[in-house]
């Protein structure tokens, strides 16, 4: 995981935590029960996950809280971006697929790049969860996480939301294109 040790300079914390407080402000209907002065508290506790964040902005995920995990006391948050994060598309979806592609490879695929990012590719549960909270891939579509089962067979499934329906289909798990990218999560 490439941002485990990493911490933000001051000045990134601030304008991080700035972005952050803006969209929960702005899209309260995630989270309504939550506050974000508890929120920042706990992203205050845990700077190592700012750098997480913040790569998961930087890579236009739009990062927001979407839970709160009472057990735990961890906040959750998921890529919030209206599309598939653009700085995550045109990505097989994960090694295996990669290596056997012979000609035409993409720069990565999406398992490693969640890894390098820090975060959990959304599975197909959490991609529905995430729909419940507003309109997600119109356009675009998603990778998600992928059953073993199918995943043996050389497939992977992304989902995507088409006429008020959220969709789950199947492809080769090394294709790729350009309106494809994946989702992530983190637990703070």
């Amino acid at each position: 995981m490439k941002n485990s040790n990493v911490e933000l300079d001051p000045k990134e914390t601030a304008e991080l935590l700035t972005v952050l407080a803006d969209r929960f402000h702005k899209n309260m209907l995630r989270h309504p029960d939550l506050q974000w002065e508890d929120v920042k508290q706990r992203l205050e506790q845990h700077p190592e996950k700012l750098a997480i964040l913040s790569e998961m902005e930087r890579t236009e995920g739009e990062p927001d809280v979407v839970a709160f995990d009472s057990v735990s006391g961890a906040f959750i948050f998921y890529d919030c971006s209206p599309e598939s994060p653009k700085g995550r598309r045109s990505i097989c979806y994960d090694r295996k697929a990669l290596d056997a592609r012979k000609a035409n490879k993409p720069e990565n695929c999406a398992l490693d790049m969640a890894q390098e990012i820090g975060i959990d590719i959304l599975t197909e549960e959490e991609y529905r969860q995430l729909q419940q909270l507003g309109n997600f891939d119109l356009k675009t579509s998603s990778w998600v996480a992928t059953p073993p089962e199918i995943r043996k067979h050389g497939g992977a499934i992304f989902c995507d939301r088409r006429y008020d329906q959220v969709f789950t289909y199947h492809n080769g798990a090394d294709s790729y294109y350009g309106a494809r990218g994946f989702r992530g999560s983190v637990k703070i």
